[in-house]
């Protein structure tokens, strides 16, 4: 299972101290009021833990500034970069909920124990979730939806998902 989770990229500076604007890529965007710690994941791989002074909305963005850094100078560098978590210090979860994280590249099995292939996206819709899954015989995409009718159980830790396969599903 995944250990770090992705909350933001740095999308550009803001103003003259330090300020970074974040595009949040967490499902609840106000944690970044209650983040102390991220790590900072350069272009070429390296990784820096921060410390959040202080975090603000404004329009899509967080406006963060990091404890490390006081000048524009300090930050441009970052651009595009993503920050990330500890599991530990992920939102948590009620029962029956997961990580997308955790989902993608599970593997897909009916009712019987077949093998039919593995979750390669999850897409957010308004209604439910829906699950990409490649086909293990042919590679081709199915669009598995998230409801109960459908997905009978998932399995993280075991690394499976099972569905019922409904008609005209594949």
């Amino acid at each position: 299972m995944t250990e770090r989770f992705q909350v933001g990229v740095i999308a550009s500076t803001h103003g003259l101290k330090g300020e970074v604007n974040v595009f949040p890529t967490t499902e609840d965007p106000d944690r970044f009021k209650k983040l102390k710690k991220v790590t900072l994941t350069t272009q070429r791989g390296e990784n820096f833990k921060l410390d959040i002074e202080s975090a603000r909305f404004f329009k899509k963005f967080v406006i963060v500034k990091f404890k490390q850094f006081n000048d524009i100078n300090e930050v441009e560098k970052f651009r595009s970069c993503e920050l990330t978590i500890d599991r530990k210090d992920a939102l948590k979860l009620a029962p029956g909920e997961y990580y997308c994280a955790d989902l993608i590249g599970l593997e897909v099995v009916d009712e019987d124990g077949r093998l039919l292939g593995k979750i390669s996206d999850i897409l957010q819709t308004g209604a439910n979730d829906v699950y990409e899954m490649v086909r293990e015989d042919n590679g081709e995409k199915i669009y598995i939806p998230a409801i109960k009718d459908c997905v009978k159980s998932i399995a993280p830790e075991e690394g499976k998902m099972v569905i019922h396969v409904l008609d005209g599903l594949m």
